[in-house]
């Protein structure tokens, strides 16, 4: 027996829908963009330059002569900073004690580390001894504690130089600990 085949038919193929509404509504959007962007530029457009006066003629019986500007020299003025307050001490010790404990914090670390490790921390202690040089101390101890921070960074640049050269940083790190007590009593820390 054999199978049935389906019979082919050929059939037309139903017209494809027509868009003219989408075509209208895409053109008639465009429209009311550009007439949007032309009220927008007529509004906020400047419409020309502004009217420049320009002279008139006067019956005055006497002619009078325009006064022309004589040049006069002006000094510049001289801007000086105003004098920086001399902070208390209870004040300038609260601003320096960040730092200061970040130190001993940071020398607390360097005992355990060698090499690249110890060099970076010794660098951000030589920043903040920076930092604190810059510190504007109060009259009573000011020349104390720039003397004083000063031998702490000298303490920290021996500290780095040994760090770096791979020898013993027992004896710099021992002076540099010593160096930031000093600093940090002159400030009741």
């Amino acid at each position: 027996m054999s199978e049935q085949e389906p019979e082919l038919r050929w059939a037309p193929i139903p017209p494809a829908p027509k868009r003219r509404g989408r075509v209208w509504l895409i053109i008639g959007l465009s429209v009311l963009a550009v007439a949007i962007v032309a009220v927008l530029l007529f509004l906020f457009l400047p419409r020309g330059a502004a009217p420049e006066p320009s002279p008139s003629p006067s019956t005055s019986s006497t002619p009078t002569s325009t006064p022309t500007p004589s040049p006069e020299p002006t000094r510049t003025p001289e801007i000086t900073p105003p004098p920086v307050a001399d902070p208390d001490l209870e004040t300038f010790a609260s601003l320096v004690q960040p730092r200061l404990d970040d130190a001993v914090t940071g020398l607390g670390f360097l005992p355990g580390m060698s090499g690249q490790d110890a060099v970076q921390i010794i660098d951000q202690l030589q920043q903040d001894a920076d930092r604190l040089a810059d510190a504007v101390a109060p009259s009573s101890i000011a020349s104390q504690w720039s003397a004083a921070v000063a031998d702490y960074a000298s303490k920290l640049v021996a500290l780095r130089t040994a760090a770096e050269n791979g020898s013993s940083t027992t004896d710099p790190l021992n002076a540099a600990s010593t160096s930031l007590k000093t600093v940090r009593a002159l400030v009741g820390l």
